[in-house]
């Protein structure tokens, strides 16, 4: 959600509470890491994290994954589940889907110039959603330092000169915290998103609408996440309470134009589903959320984001936990769309982890799958590229893509990607 206040001089901090029980007291409290540096008062007097490490506590399947995690370490378990799905794939006669791709004419899964840039900047986050491949969380520390960042603008600073790059994609945990790629993006005349859970707008730790304005007076465009136009499925999936800041939070965007044609303010929403099937028509639920949310709550939005649900991280332990892994991977194959294959997200993204490490795509990342650059590169950064080992973007084009069996979650139906579907 935001950077360590350690790494970074006063005037461009962003601060992290220092521990979990500290959040949960008081929400974040942020010094906001912009040339003005502004300070917050406090905006609401509840801050969704203890309901958030309640529910976690609650959470006998969280509980697991948990002692889990701690007896065998993340490696391990990323190992362990990308063996299941495969084992899954093997039962099913299943081919690799380098060889399923080709079978179907797929163009090469080679990178062109990156016009993405992708930056996640760390796992801390005021919620712990259930399908998050990611796997943020209050507990989660992981956090982009200033030196990393400093190099992410002098990347863009090249993609722009060569006029590559055209967007920065800012991710996390949550994002919002992070004015200075926010401010250096926009100087540069980059358009700017931020992939926004909502929930974070209605934390203690700022003034009325001030967080939004910020994002307003940068014209940043808001990919938030709404999984359902109802409360049921979002609290259920995304925690309780939820639906409720959600919609107040976009509500306050409304107010400051976002989702309002002709303002310039792009406020984009984002649909996962709720179970092991995929996504629907884009086009025809967009329609029915625009319905909903404007009969109910008054709330009006640019566009619909369809994605499906990757069968990796918190949405694979459901999927085992289930029994349901072989009967997902059969339903993404047997969906495998090569319109979808052509328009993959991971041709011209580069997705740049908290670390500074490269990956093609932001699953890739959460899987320890980096970019490609040879067997040099390889030998001389075995954990993977970073934003230091390369020139600039460019050096990453005509790259082949790494794809290993989830990336089929991206190529089923009308397609998946940061941007909704591919097809």
């Amino acid at each position: 959600m935001h950077l360590l206040n350690k790494t970074y001089p006063a005037s461009v901090r962003l601060t992290a509470a220092p521990t979990v029980s500290a959040n949960a007291r008081s929400g974040l409290a942020p010094v906001f890491g912009s040339r003005r540096q502004p300070r917050f008062a406090c905006r609401v007097s509840e801050s969704l994290i203890p309901q958030t490490l309640e529910d976690m506590e609650e959470d006998s399947e969280f509980q697991l994954h948990l002692a889990e995690l701690k007896a065998k370490g993340q490696a391990a378990l990323t190992r362990e589940e990308r063996v299941k799905r495969q084992r899954s794939l093997d039962t099913l006669g299943v081919p690799s889907f380098y060889a399923m791709s080709k079978e179907k004419g797929v163009k090469p899964l080679v990178r062109k110039p990156a016009a993405i840039l992708q930056l996640n900047i760390g796992l801390y986050c005021n919620q712990a959603c259930t399908h998050c491949h990611v796997e943020s969380s209050p507990k989660r520390t992981e956090m982009m330092d200033r030196k990393t960042a400093e190099r992410c603008v002098e990347l863009m600073k090249l993609g722009v000169a060569d006029g590559s790059l055209s967007t920065v994609d800012i991710t996390g945990g949550a994002p919002e915290m992070n004015a200075y790629l926010v401010e250096e993006a926009r100087a540069l005349g980059l358009e700017v998103i931020d992939r926004c859970n909502l929930t974070v707008l209605m934390e203690p730790g700022w003034t009325k609408d001030e967080l939004p304005a910020f994002l307003a007076n940068n014209k940043v465009r808001v990919v938030a996440s709404l999984p359902c136009y109802g409360a049921e499925k979002v609290d259920k999936q995304r925690g309780a309470g939820v639906f409720e800041r959600s919609i107040e939070a976009l509500k306050i965007l409304n107010n400051l134009g976002y989702g309002v044609p002709g303002s310039g303010l792009g406020l984009d929403l984002v649909y996962n589903p709720s179970g092991d099937f995929l996504a629907p028509a884009q086009a025809k639920l967009e329609a029915l959320y625009r319905v909903e949310l404007k009969e109910s709550h008054g709330i009006v939005f640019n566009s619909l984001f369809c994605l499906n649900n990757m069968p990796i991280k918190r949405f694979a332990d459901f999927l085992l936990k289930r029994n349901k892994m072989d009967d997902y991977m059969q339903l993404l194959v047997n969906s495998f769309n090569p319109s979808a294959a052509d328009g993959v997200m991971c041709r011209d993204t580069v997705s740049v982890g908290w670390d500074g490490r490269m990956y093609d795509c932001d699953f890739n990342q959460q899987l320890e799958l980096p970019v490609q650059l040879g067997a040099a590169a390889a030998a001389a950064a075995p954990g993977g590229p970073t934003v230091f080992d390369i020139a600039s973007l460019a050096d990453l084009t005509g790259r082949p893509i790494l794809c290993d069996n989830h990336c089929y979650g991206c190529t089923a139906g009308a397609g998946s990607s940061c941007q909704g579907s591919t097809e």
